[in-house]
């Protein structure tokens, strides 16, 4: 995969505590520690989309189509 180089600006603060993660060799570089933590909060936000998209479903509905789905794969199961 490659990789492009981007700029940013950080607080001092959380720049200080980012070095001391790359210094206690948390992470192999300022670089990797960054890309972690976009990664993991990019993960975070999806999972938050799925919850709101999730709490939007009318419940009853989706019990119905449950339901209904599961009564026309019933015929279809072997008997043991």
């Amino acid at each position: 995969m490659s990789a492009a180089k981007i700029t940013i600006s950080i607080d001092a603060h959380l720049l200080n505590r980012l070095d001391t993660l790359v210094q206690a060799r948390v992470f192999p570089s300022r670089s990797q520690a960054v890309q972690a933590a976009v990664e993991d909060k990019l993960a975070r936000l999806g999972k938050t989309r799925l919850a709101e998209a999730c709490a939007k479903l009318d419940v009853a509905e989706e019990q119905a189509l449950a339901e209904e789905g599961m009564a026309l794969e019933a015929s279809q199961w072997p008997s043991y």
